[in-house]
């Protein structure tokens, strides 16, 4: 097993992971009220499509991150999730700036699929709003290396977060075409 890469502090790293994960759902909810009217000289849907890019990475990441970890490749497994935190840092951001700069799109389908995309769109705005503490949490565990914590919470992490980034990708694809 791979040795800590920070000393343990359990009280410390509960407040600075529930204050980032507030202030990120935060920032989210109320950036996404704004609209910024800013005409960047290029059609900033850019950024819906980057953020799925960025999902379908991640989604990747998880698999072999997985793999990694279920074959006893824990360096490999510990640069995979690095590699899916960074990016999944820089999905925030484009969604932030996507959203900041679009203002809402509505989904113009009919019928079954219109129950298809929000039943697929509430789960994952609901699981995405939760899952950050989740991440930093198992990340924490990893750092300290408590590994049976670290394997107990990923057994919950590792699916949501799979479920967060593949449904991102679908609501992209579904949406995508009713962006002005």
């Amino acid at each position: 097993m791979l040795q800590p890469l920070i000393k343990k502090n359990d009280g410390t790293a509960k407040w600075l992971i529930g204050i980032l994960s507030f202030v990120v759902f935060a920032a989210v909810v109320i950036l996404s009220r704004v609209k910024l009217e800013v005409n960047l000289g290029f059609n900033v849907h850019i950024f819906a499509a980057i953020n799925a890019v960025i999902n379908s990475i991640v989604s990747v990441l998880l698999i072999l991150g997985l793999v990694a970890a279920k074959s006893g490749r824990y360096e490999r497994h510990k640069g995979i999730m690095f590699a899916a935190i960074v990016l999944s840092t820089l999905f925030l951001v484009s969604y932030i700036a996507h959203h900041l700069l679009s203002g809402d799109t509505k989904f113009g389908g009919v019928g079954g699929i219109r129950y298809f995309y929000f039943i697929i769109l509430i789960t994952h705005i609901f699981l995405a709003a939760v899952i950050l503490p989740f991440i930093l949490y198992t990340a924490y565990r990893a750092l300290v290396a408590e590994w049976p914590a670290h394997r107990k919470i990923a057994k919950i992490t590792w699916p949501i977060w799979l479920y967060v980034s593949v449904t991102g990708v679908i609501v992209y694809l579904m949406i995508s075409p009713y962006y002005n």
